[in-house]
């Protein structure tokens, strides 16, 4: 009996170690390497023309993003990443009035670390970490039933390879299209992501014309 109580606390340790090897195995400052993969290359925004739900029920427009830095994560609530929530919030304070928006990409693909339906995540997020970016509803990153979201992020970025982990990140410009891709292990309060965030938020997006 006394074995049997500590089953649950082994499994969950088991999680959590194997998430942080795993995150350790795809550590890098930030993404390189190319795929020889098909690029879903477009024009304008990469998000435009996409219905992009949140958990909250609400649906992001093009004109909320349009001019925007966006930040796009794949996030788990079980994982050894999970904590990275409290930098990504921090990321979406410091630089919201800017025009920064962090976005989360909820994922079960990777250890089963996101099991909760919308309304558990939300508490979830809330209550351990303050979050109050948007959380889209649940994707796929990887496979034939990748998110149109992720296509399109796939698409533009320099690497194409598939997502390795949760919390891989994708950063936009005001011009709506993919700067830089960071691997799991680039945490929030990375030099090279806040550098590449402030260089973004210093480049003016481009005029429409009249």
């Amino acid at each position: 009996m006394k074995n049997a109580t500590y089953q649950p606390k082994l499994r969950h340790l088991g999680l959590l170690f194997i998430c942080l090897s795993l995150g350790g195995y795809v550590y890098t400052t930030h993404a390189q390497g190319k795929s020889d993969g098909p690029k879903d290359v477009v024009a304008g925004h990469v998000m435009a023309g996409l219905e992009l739900p949140t958990l909250g029920g609400v649906t992001l427009s093009e004109k909320e993003l349009s001019g925007k830095v966006i930040l796009v994560v794949n996030v788990a609530s079980q994982c050894g990443f999970t904590r990275q929530y409290t930098g990504l919030q921090a990321l979406h304070d410091k630089y919201g009035p800017q025009g920064f928006s962090v976005i989360g990409v909820p994922c079960n693909q990777f250890g089963g670390q996101e099991p909760g339906n919308a309304q558990e995540i939300l508490d979830f997020t809330k209550s351990q970490y303050g979050i109050n970016f948007p959380l889209l509803t649940k994707q796929n990153v990887n496979g034939g039933d990748r998110s149109p979201l992720l296509q399109r992020l796939m698409g533009q970025s320099t690497d194409s390879s598939d997502v390795r982990w949760n919390f891989e990140k994708f950063l936009i410009g005001r011009d709506g299209q993919v700067i830089d891709r960071f691997r799991s292990g680039v945490g929030p309060e990375s030099g090279a992501l806040v550098k590449a965030i402030e260089s973004a938020l210093a480049t003016p997006a481009a005029s429409k014309g009249p």
